[in-house]
């Protein structure tokens, strides 16, 4: 069984839109249109049996309408997380709201809203979160919207957990995209409910930023238990980091199955 964790799709009026502004950010050909119908299919045909779908608000304005549509997205295939904005007046209200309404957790993106992952109005955030016992994942590392300014390096990563060890913390990309050397020397190991996904990184074996071997010593180093199965569809093909797991890392079939679905299980609590 496969879960991926990471997963993004629009409601249908936008879809075309976002998609066409993102494949020009990121210069990337996206793998589905954005939809959720054809997101679904296109998991599927790749053997996902469920999808965390994790919306982005890129403005405090945004909050409830996107949270609205995340919460209407929800059946048996997809598993939606909210979002918020630190800038947000009532971005406190709205995360009481993320937790009545039966979402998921909370994602965000710090490169789209400017922010430092370890800015004092992101801990605000993340202690609320902890308080209400949602999970936060939030981007890590590179991405091609600001590849000079860097919002979410480990080492602030890393100082965000600390200041709220009781969270429970998603760092998405293998805990920073293109920043692994700076993974291992700040996030690797630390104590607590502090996961890495592994959403794209296929990408970063492609343009030689990262080998199989620094891959494998980061799962081992901070624990199987705490790396969760993700592609982040659109921009990657989950196949591609099925296989990097299933033929690339030296791992067990219980290792294995921990990354694909039930670290996923055991955090979302679907047992």
């Amino acid at each position: 069984m496969y879960l991926d964790f990471h997963v993004h799709a629009f409601n249908e009026k936008i879809a075309q839109r976002a998609i066409s502004s993102l494949e020009k950010t990121a210069r990337y050909t996206a793998y589905t249109d954005g939809t959720l119908e054809d997101t679904r299919k296109k998991l599927i045909q790749n053997n996902i049996s469920k999808a965390v779908l994790l919306p982005v608000a890129t403005k405090p304005s945004q909050q409830k309408v996107i949270n609205d549509w995340a919460k209407a997205s929800e059946d048996d295939f997809f598993i939606s997380f909210g979002s918020v904005h630190p800038d947000a007046d009532d971005v406190l209200n709205e995360l009481e709201r993320i937790k009545k309404i039966g979402l998921h957790g909370v994602k965000m993106h710090p490169d789209y809203i400017n922010m430092f992952s370890d800015d004092p109005k992101m801990i605000r955030v993340y202690r609320k979160c902890a308080e209400l016992d949602l999970p936060v994942i939030i981007h890590g590392g590179y991405d091609p919207l600001s590849p000079e300014l860097v919002h979410a390096l480990p080492e602030a990563s890393a100082r965000a957990f600390d200041a709220v060890p009781e969270m429970t913390f998603i760092i998405a990309h293998l805990g920073g995209m293109y920043h692994w050397d700076e993974v291992e020397k700040y996030l690797v190991g630390k104590k607590g409910n502090l996961y890495f996904d592994i959403a794209v990184i296929n990408r970063a074996i492609e343009d030689n930023h990262l080998e199989y071997s620094q891959i494998e010593r980061i799962v081992k180093n901070h624990g199987v238990e705490r790396i969760l199965f993700a592609s982040d569809c659109p921009w990657d093909c989950p196949a591609n980091e099925i296989d990097i797991v299933n033929n690339h890392l030296n791992l067990t079939d219980e290792e294995k199955e921990l990354i694909f679905h039930k670290n996923a299980e055991k955090l979302l609590k679907l047992n």
